[in-house]
């Protein structure tokens, strides 16, 4: 593997070998070559260091695709996530929950992405921590590639009973609004764009757990399915996790407003529920 590294080239500890042996730092990378010895006296006693490589695949992910959610494998995605057919949202656990914090994965476990929320201010904190009324407040959602970098951004404006996102690009330009369109039964969502409306969400039981997507015909183009993760974590942490399946490469601006909602969908657009909900 060839690196950056300021660390001239040498004689160095070999960071996969036995004690006492040394391996070549060509100045980019270790080389093969080793020998037993200890580095001469006033030579750099670090290592040079190595970026960290990238997790691999997590197997759990893979499971929570094909069993918990069902969906079968599908072709390689682009490895993006406006390219990959199927996105796995997993919520940071945590018992006490005072920002969204999200993992967004590939349907083999290779984490692509993540969804974290901005500009949580102390007193939206101590409400959250005491009560529920920061449901009913502003909030604001990034989207990040695997490098942090902002894709889109979502702006919950504060609601009494019904939901309106406002999903934007870095740059503020406006790509649509995912739009409420009732309070009791099955909650349905409306995604509107210069507007029209290009298509919707539909909870298809009243808990909304699971959500069909449809474009502007009431044509399914998706599908959201929450995941089952134990009694004992649903019952006492805040986790919520979803698979998305894309049924097929969507045009924009639905395609960003799928993937919008997808990894939005309980923070910015369920009413809030805790517990079981």
């Amino acid at each position: 593997m060839t690196t950056h590294s300021n660390t001239p080239a040498g004689w160095y500890p070999d960071p996969h070998g036995a004690a006492e042996t040394l391996r070549y730092w060509d100045g980019s990378q270790w080389t093969e070559h080793t020998h037993a010895g200890r580095q001469p006296q006033g030579a750099p006693q670090m290592a040079p260091q190595i970026p960290a490589q990238p997790a691999g695949p997590d197997a759990r992910v893979q499971r929570q695709v094909q069993q918990q959610a069902g969906v079968a494998t599908s072709g390689p995605g682009g490895g993006t996530l406006f390219s990959e057919p199927v996105l796995v949202v997993n919520q940071k656990a945590k018992l006490i929950e005072l920002t969204n914090e999200y993992k967004v994965f590939d349907q083999n476990g290779n984490q692509i992405g993540s969804v974290t929320e901005v500009g949580q201010n102390a007193l939206k904190k101590i409400l959250r921590f005491v009560s529920s009324l920061d449901q009913f407040m502003t909030h604001k959602l990034e989207i990040r590639d695997n490098h942090g970098q902002p894709l889109l951004v979502l702006t919950r404006p504060a609601k009494i009973f019904k939901s309106r996102v406002v999903v934007s690009r870095p740059d503020g330009s406006q790509v649509g609004e995912i739009v409420q369109k009732n309070v009791f039964g099955k909650i349905n969502f409306a995604m509107n764009a210069n507007g029209q409306q290009v298509g919707a969400i539909k909870a298809e039981n009243w808990r909304a757990w699971n959500f069909a997507i449809v474009d502007h015909a009431d044509n399914e183009v998706a599908r959201i399915t929450k995941t089952w993760e134990g009694l004992a974590k649903t019952m006492f942490t805040t986790a919520d996790n979803y698979v998305l399946q894309i049924h097929y490469q969507l045009p924009e601006p639905l395609l960003s407003l799928v993937v919008a909602t997808a990894l939005t969908v309980d923070t910015a657009l369920k009413q809030d529920s805790r517990g079981l909900g």
